[in-house]
């Protein structure tokens, strides 16, 4: 089943009273009156990470990408709990003060602040984060407007070239191996355009799957599609010559998931705003695409206007 498919066969029917549950449609928990949202992740290790042999960074990267849920949504994140199961082998002392080290750092980069969590024994490794934040306003999914624009923050596609380069499955000289391993452990999450997103954003989500399977579950309930361009697709000076000079196509490589980067829409006359937002913060937003009514298919179109296909949409939960 499709993760989808799960969540409605089984979940939607008992959380369908509960208002705050945004029909399980969304990542967070959202109590508008008290003004809480709360999101929950899961990371195991083989499948959200490779291996432990950097549990610094791997922790980073968990917490990272638990609290983007939040970002994307205009929350800064201000409370975490964290839970984990393993065994003697992979919770020794040495990883552990790693792992307290890196968590510190974490908490006082994006001041947030650790209030409890869990251990279990387990011969498979996985974290669980539970993140918190404030707010009484919120962008959901399934608001998107037609002839909306669509946005994205950062650079896509570098985290994929990290797990290529850890699962040596690509070839690199060591400049750029350490670069796309470093964004693949610490993405760059754009926390300071939290109060921005809320004043201009219809519809948000953060790019953790894939830009394309991402977007597909931004719109997933409303009767739109979306017109992507593969030009403006925004990638990083050292993911641009890798393309080149290894002449592989772009669209290839930034829908695959772990960019944590927030993909919203945004109404036309929102345009000004929005470069406004990213020259006050410093945080690069880059116009990639357009809503479009459902009667259309959702297209990506290259540089001469041609329609392509991408190889990834991105990870699908399967189970």
């Amino acid at each position: 089943m499709h993760e989808f498919e799960l969540i409605n066969n089984y979940f939607s029917k008992i959380a369908k009273k509960n208002k705050f549950a945004l029909n399980l449609n969304d990542d967070v928990f959202f109590d508008k009156k008290k003004g809480v949202v709360i999101s929950v992740d899961t990371y195991n290790i083989g499948t959200h990470f490779l291996n432990f042999k950097s549990p610094d960074l791997v922790i980073k990267k968990v917490l990272r990408s638990s609290i983007s849920d939040l970002i994307c949504k205009g929350i800064k994140p201000k409370f975490y709990f964290i839970s984990g199961s393993g065994n003697k082998k992979t919770f020794t002392n040495n990883n552990l003060n790693k792992i307290s080290k890196s968590l510190k750092s974490e908490q006082n980069k994006f001041n947030i602040d650790l209030c409890g969590g869990d251990t279990t024994f387990s011969n498979k490794l996985s974290f669980t984060i539970t993140s918190v934040g404030y707010s009484n306003k919120l962008i959901y999914r399934n608001k998107a407007k037609l002839n909306d624009d669509i946005y994205v923050t950062g650079n896509l596609g570098d985290s994929y070239l990290g797990l290529k380069a850890l699962s040596n499955k690509s070839k690199f000289n060591n400049k750029d191996k350490l670069f796309f391993i470093d964004k693949y452990y610490k993405p760059e999450l754009p926390i300071n355009i939290t109060k921005y997103l809320l004043k201009f954003a219809n519809s948000s989500i953060d790019v953790s799957d894939g830009l394309i399977d991402d977007l597909s579950k931004m719109i997933n309930r409303q009767n739109l599609s979306f017109h992507l361009f593969e030009k403006k697709i925004p990638v990083s000076k050292k993911l641009d010559n890798f393309i080149k000079n290894k002449k592989l196509n772009k669209i290839d490589l930034i829908s695959n998931g772990d960019d944590y980067q927030v993909l919203f829409t945004a109404g036309i006359n929102k345009a000004r705003i929005i470069q406004n937002a990213s020259k006050t913060t410093g945080i690069k937003i880059t116009k990639i695409g357009k809503i479009v009514s459902g009667k259309n298919r959702s297209l990506i179109f290259d540089q001469k206007g041609k329609q392509i296909l991408a190889k990834s949409k991105g990870y699908i939960h399967r189970f």
